[in-house]
């Protein structure tokens, strides 16, 4: 019937070593996290009659599915509003661990000058639907560290939230993020 192949321990091992690498490699791949916002506290209102600002606390849930610890420092997160910058967002400089989840607390503040004077009759018009679209964007960066190799990272995220205005509801939400890394 035909020949008796012989074993060779040194090509399985070679074999299965290069399984493993190839295993390593695919998930260690760095994959974009995910943003999604959980909740809008309003945390006070400052009168400069007749506008109102407003500064709210962002509740957002942050998840890092890749197999690295990650530091990330301060930024400041950009929310328009129709196409118009009408408040920002501090993100505060800090860490997160290897396939993890998190909650992060941003405080924001929409300036209400800016919403009356240019939007004020599509504001109005979304209070009354209650449904408001808010458009939020922001670029992280930061280091991943693999032993004691430490490589830079940028994460842009661009979120699409529809609110209810009068109870700050989160009605729907996309939020897409793209991770770059740089090796050098």
């Amino acid at each position: 019937m035909g020949k008796k192949v012989k074993w060779n321990w040194t090509s399985a091992l070679v074999g299965a070593a290069t399984a493993t690498a190839a295993a390593a490699l695919i998930s260690a791949k760095p994959k974009d996290p995910t943003f999604h916002v959980i909740k809008i506290n309003l945390s006070s209102f400052k009168l400069k009659f007749p506008i109102i600002d407003t500064d709210l606390i962002l509740t957002v849930h942050v998840t890092n599915p890749n197999i690295v610890p990650i530091h990330y420092s301060s930024t400041i997160m950009s929310i328009f509003y129709d196409g118009s910058l009408i408040g920002s967002a501090q993100v505060e400089a800090g860490s997160q661990r290897s396939k993890s989840c998190q909650t992060l607390e941003l405080t924001a503040r929409l300036n209400g000058v800016e919403l009356m004077t240019r939007h004020a009759a599509k504001f109005f018009s979304d209070v009354a639907k209650r449904e408001m679209v808010l458009d939020a964007r922001v670029d992280i960066g930061g280091t991943a560290s693999l032993l004691w190799w430490g490589h830079r990272f940028n994460v842009h995220v661009d979120s699409h939230i529809t609110v209810d205005p009068v109870f700050l509801d989160i009605i729907d939400q996309e939020n897409k993020s793209s991770l770059e890394v740089y090796l050098a």
